[in-house]
């Protein structure tokens, strides 16, 4: 069977969606670092639609910064990839993509990044590098000048490793010129766009103070918040979607149909026509970043942890369990006390929606990927709610327990006894205190004594502490199954 290409897009059938505007003469006007599943199934989309409708050279430099495989398979391919919107066992959507215009491997290619960075033509950055991207205190955002990467940075500034390392290169030589630029996180970060902007300029000011003070005057950092459920591909996955195309497509993706990307209106440059494809311009950005971390993200790395340990190998098993259904249910209306809905959202319609999203079959979503990088999602997504709601003098349940759950997790095992794989930036300090610790009061102890996760008050709070703890021992002693039915009906 052929690949996906330019010499087969004219056999692809006419019932699947491809571009209406001349792929193979775009010009690259965005340059986006990290070029993963989520990207292609959300910015992507979105800047291929803007340009079936409006046009203008905005096609994508995607960029690899840790792995060649995406950015080799893509080249491969003439950028073209297939997105499957799929839910329940409807048949699934079909899409070609071709806004991605150019891939790199910033390791091997790393001059031609920062000549894309330094194009004028090029107006805008968008970023999904993950939280612990951003190489910063999670909870304090500001850079950490020990991390591995930022100091490997500033001792070789023109072959960085990190995102923020790239993005001072390729500004240090776009100075030059005095082209304003636009960069967007598009990462689960609490107003992301300001703590992307607060460790870019420490981590340029350790370097060069001018350059620091030109970025901070020309270069505008918009908060955004994405929303779309997006597993990572399987084999099975990919076979049927190369079945309708009738060619191979090594870099398909699937994802759910509900989408939604909100930028604040703060741009120093162009952009594309993004509302034409549904993107939502708004003065605060904050609202929509609440909302999405406590309820959707706090839930969902809940449902990962607890799923995990009771064997469940993806979320919408997990969430299809009434159990954990009731035990989801809770857990957002407890966050859901610690913030007002953004204008427009009804809270009601909005759990439904969030619930039946988890419960969707054709995602397999597995729970282990989800758990992924617990130590830097816990602040936004759980800490932050719990921090509020003990400022105002009220009681933990569910959140109390959905951080035991990642307590538990990190110990290593499920109910069951099955070892648990861990991919965490802070895995081996975590596995090495479970490992070492002598009881569950010890290993709690040291735990709660991480101050990059829970800072110097969280961890000593007792109103904190003993609702966590309670919980944890049920957990280890009684698993999730009977944890969750006791809950239930206190």
């Amino acid at each position: 069977m052929k690949r996906l290409g330019f010499s087969t897009l004219a056999a692809i059938p006419s019932r699947i969606s491809r571009p209406r505007y001349d792929v193979a003469g775009l010009g690259v006007g965005i340059v986006h670092l990290g070029l993963g599943n989520f990207h292609r199934a959300h910015q992507a989309v979105y800047t291929d639609l803007a340009l079936d409708d409006a046009g203008g050279d905005w096609g994508i430099c995607g960029v690899s910064l840790h792995t060649p495989q995406t950015a080799a398979v893509l080249g491969g391919q003439d950028g073209l990839y297939t997105v499957a919107t799929k839910e329940g066992g409807r048949e699934p959507e079909l899409r070609i993509v071709g806004a991605v215009r150019q891939t790199l491997f910033a390791p091997r290619e790393m001059s031609r990044v920062l000549a894309a960075l330094a194009d004028p033509r090029v107006k805008l950055v968008t970023l999904t590098i993950t939280e612990k991207g951003y190489c910063h205190r999670p909870t304090t955002a500001a850079l950490d000048p020990e991390h591995p990467g930022i100091r490997h940075d500033l001792l070789q500034p023109e072959q960085p490793v990190t995102a923020l390392g790239v993005l001072a290169a390729g500004l240090r030589q776009r100075r030059g010129g005095g082209a304003p630029m636009t960069i967007i996180s598009c990462d689960n970060l609490q107003s992301n766009g300001r703590v992307l902007r607060t460790v870019l300029l420490d981590f340029v000011a350790l370097q060069d103070p001018a350059l620091a003070s030109w970025i901070a005057d020309t270069v505008a950092f918009p908060c955004s918040m994405v929303d779309r459920i997006v597993p990572s591909p399987t084999s099975a996955g990919r076979a049927e979607i190369d079945t309708q195309l009738g060619c191979e497509d090594h870099a398909s993706v699937v994802c759910e149909p509900f989408t939604q990307w909100f930028i604040e209106n703060r741009f120093a440059t162009e952009h594309p026509a993004w509302d034409r494809a549904g993107v939502c311009f708004v003065d605060d950005v904050e609202p929509y970043e609440r909302l999405k971390l406590r309820l959707l993200n706090g839930t969902h790395s809940a449902l990962a942890y607890l799923g995990c340990l009771a064997g469940y190998p993806t979320i919408a098993a997990a969430a299809s369990d009434p159990l954990f259904e009731a035990f989801a249910n809770s857990l957002i209306a407890e966050s859901a006390t610690t913030f007002v809905m953004p204008p427009g959202v009804v809270f009601d319609v909005y759990r439904r929606e969030l619930l039946r999203r988890f419960g969707n079959p054709a995602l397999r979503h597995t729970t282990l990927q989800v758990a992924m990088d617990g130590s830097r999602k816990l602040p936004p997504r759980l800490l932050a709610p719990i921090r509020d709601r003990l400022r105002h003098g009220e009681e933990l349940s569910w959140l109390a327990l959905a951080v035991a759950a990642w307590m538990r997790f990190v110990m290593g095992r499920d109910d069951a006894g099955t070892a648990l794989d861990l991919s965490d930036p802070m895995a081996g300090e975590l596995r090495r205190i479970a490992d070492e610790a002598r009881d569950l009061d010890t290993y709690a102890e040291r735990i709660f004594a991480i101050e990059v996760i829970f800072g110097n008050d969280l961890g000593r709070d007792p109103r904190f502490r003993e609702p966590v703890m309670a919980w944890l021992r049920r957990l280890a002693g009684e698993g999730v199954r009977a944890t969750l039915s006791a809950a239930l009906q206190r």
